[in-house]
């Protein structure tokens, strides 16, 4: 009861700064729309709005003794709650339809008995005696005149009513100066105010209703599995994108920021981006350091919760980030429904897996090398093959554990390409042959929900979850890798590239497995 407790309060801390994450990270928009709403406010107010006048009279009402109906009643100077009803009893007379209508007659002013009454408002000073008249108008000098018509019928009325009563004007009306309403200045900051609470409950309730995985944080809140690395987008011509230091790589950046004509963002190999090959790296150490101590090769599957996050494109990268410390890698397209692998490295698709699988082929007849420069001789791949109609049973089959079996006898790493999660159960009929699996999520893209329902479905057949790794990762997530390690050291190293900063851990690595071995 406790740990359910304390995890219902971490999620819903988590949820107010990710809240107040959205609302900052959107604050330009936020005082945007405030400052909007102000502009609207203040222009309709002065354009709109009919500046409203306000004229009062003071008027005192001496009580020493007073005679109501047949009923005397002494009253105390400093019966204060007495006054205030005495003020009550002015105010219902001033009201009638007599007093206003001889207001009228005598201001000569062309209204009705229910327009005036609007128009007038009236209270005691302080719980004084003095009783004060306020008349509104769009007129000046008709607020004016109305008010000191009142200070005229008023106390005669009073005194026709009420026996022994007598009123004197305190203070007369004068023509006001200036308007009473609008208020330009508290209503344009009115109108900032409000901007600014509606535009930030639009992004409060916009972060509570997406569930889509934003930032890093996201995904710790959904799975106990560290964060291995963030891959930036190598497409988009952000920091991280595929100009980053393009002019040591294959392709060059215009003055401009564009593309050079006719060439295409590197997505795969040693040329990608800088921040995109150390991030890699980064992945390929953490993962050689999560096997350290056991010996023998390594199967690692590679999948994700939905198609489109790009594991295929991960897996690829892993490997040619794997063959570059010189260790033997084969990387199996296990996607028999939709496989990629031989379109991305331009490989021939046919024979592949599924042949094997069905004993068509022999298994080391299907390698084919990767075709990327400086790692063909240590990377080789086995695409998918034709589209069969029983994925799932092929890779359940012994035929598969014995071809893992077959190569992990040749090779260091075998990457598994495997199809996603929550679309098909293909991935979880090969986990059980796995060392472990590595978790693909896309930023901005992913659903909450159905990746933890990705996580739930690979701890439920106690499959090893080695990490996530997030893709395209937004380069201003202040806890990502771009944010932690590129924007602070690729000025100084983006020149050295092909050189880590991480290389010294990957050689610690190294040594550490041979040593295992």
């Amino acid at each position: 009861m406790a740990n359910d407790t304390k995890r219902t309060q971490e999620e819903t801390n988590a949820g107010l700064r990710r809240i107040l994450t959205a609302v900052l990270r959107k604050s330009w928009l936020v005082v945007l729309v405030a400052v909007a709403c102000a502009v609207l406010v203040f222009l309709y107010t002065f354009f709109m709005v009919t500046p409203e006048y306000k004229a009062s009279v003071k008027i005192y009402v001496n009580n020493s003794s007073i005679s109501l109906g047949d009923t005397s009643v002494s009253i105390s100077s400093g019966d204060l709650t007495t006054s205030r009803n005495l003020v009550d009893t002015y105010i219902v007379i001033l009201e009638t339809r007599e007093t206003l209508n001889d207001v009228i007659d005598y201001a000569s002013a062309n209204l009705t008995y229910g327009t005036l009454k609007g128009m007038i408002s009236a209270s005691a000073v302080d719980d004084t005696e003095i009783f004060q008249v306020t008349v509104t108008s769009t007129d000046p000098q008709e607020a004016e005149r109305l008010a000191n018509a009142v200070a005229y019928i008023l106390p005669k009325r009073i005194a026709t009513i009420i026996e022994g009563t007598s009123a004197q004007v305190v203070e007369s009306a004068v023509v006001p100066t200036s308007a009473s309403s609008p208020n330009y200045v508290t209503n344009t900051f009115l109108g900032f105010l409000i901007g600014l609470v509606l535009m930030a409950a639009v992004i409060a309730i916009r972060e509570l209703t997406d569930t889509t995985i934003r930032t890093e944080e996201d995904i710790t809140q959904i799975c106990n599995h560290p964060v291995l690395a963030s891959i930036p987008d190598m497409a988009a011509s952000g920091k991280g994108g595929y100009y980053a230091y393009g002019k040591y790589g294959k392709y060059s950046q215009e003055k401009d920021g564009a593309k050079t004509a006719g060439k295409e963002p590197v997505l795969v190999g040693p040329n990608i981006s800088f921040a995109a090959s150390e991030a890699y790296k980064l992945l390929r150490t953490k993962l050689q350091f999560s096997f350290a101590g056991e010996g023998g090769s390594r199967v690692i599957g590679v999948s994700s919760a939905i198609s489109g996050e790009g594991k295929s494109l991960s897996s690829v990268n892993l490997a040619c980030s794997m063959a570059e410390l010189g260790k033997k890698v084969v990387l199996i397209d296990c996607d028999m429904r939709r496989p990629t692998l031989a379109e991305k490295l331009k490989l021939q698709k046919t024979p592949g897996l599924s042949s094997y699988l069905t004993g068509q082929s022999d298994l080391m007849s299907l390698r084919q090398p990767c075709g990327i420069e400086g790692v063909e001789d240590s990377f080789q791949v086995i695409t998918a093959g034709h589209n069969p109609p029983n994925p799932s049973e092929l890779l359940s089959s012994q035929r598969m554990r014995d071809a893992l079996e077959l190569l992990r006898q040749e090779y260091d790493y075998i990457i598994l390409d495997m199809p996603p999660v929550s679309e098909v159960s293909d991935a979880m009929t090969v986990t059980a042959d796995t060392d472990g699996t590595l978790l693909v999520v896309r930023e901005n893209y992913c659903d909450r929900y159905v990746l933890a329902d990705t996580v739930r479905q690979f701890e439920s057949i106690n499959a090893k979850i080695l990490g996530v790794l997030v893709n395209c990762a937004n380069e201003n997530n202040g806890k990502g890798y771009y944010k932690k390690y590129y924007k602070k050291y690729g000025n100084k190293y983006g020149k050295y590239y092909g050189r880590s900063p991480y290389q010294d851990a990957d050689r610690r690595g190294d040594e550490t497995e041979s040593r295992d071995q």
